[in-house]
């Protein structure tokens, strides 16, 4: 494994274990100050770390107890400097207000080298639809 791969990799275990903590900041620590995200909830995009602290905070502290996280088929290419990796990303628990969550999805990450650091600029995360009922199909397993 090439050592930009290998670094995206830890990249990825870090936000993985963020997640299972619920701690925001750790889950922050590898986005850039300018950061791009397309979301799965509105709105259309998330602009800058700020934007996305206050999404993750929101989402984070919507579970009751723990938080279940996976990243499943993760393929990365990195170059000298920059890198993406995409992957299905499965999330499982309990809200606040009692609902079971269990649902998939695909992400891809594009992540630039910046001064020695791999850093995430741009996240894109979707589901498929239904197209006969318009409603996004989220009981898919990776």
């Amino acid at each position: 494994m090439a050592k930009g791969e290998a670094e995206i990799r830890a990249l990825i275990d870090s936000q993985i274990k963020a997640v299972r903590a619920r701690d925001v900041g750790g889950l922050l620590a590898s986005y850039a100050p300018d950061v791009l995200v397309f979301d799965l909830v509105n709105p259309l995009e998330y602009r800058g770390s700020g934007a996305l602290r206050k999404r993750a905070a929101e989402w984070l502290s919507s579970f009751e107890g723990p938080v279940g996280y996976e990243v499943h088929d993760l393929r990365i290419t990195a170059g000298d400097d920059i890198a993406f990796c995409h992957s299905c990303n499965r999330v499982m628990g309990t809200t606040t207000q009692g609902k079971k969550i269990d649902m998939s999805w695909r992400a891809t990450l594009c992540c630039r080298k910046i001064d020695g650091k791999w850093m995430v600029t741009h996240g894109h995360s979707s589901v498929p639809f239904d197209m006969e009922s318009g409603k996004a199909s989220l009981d898919l397993k990776p």
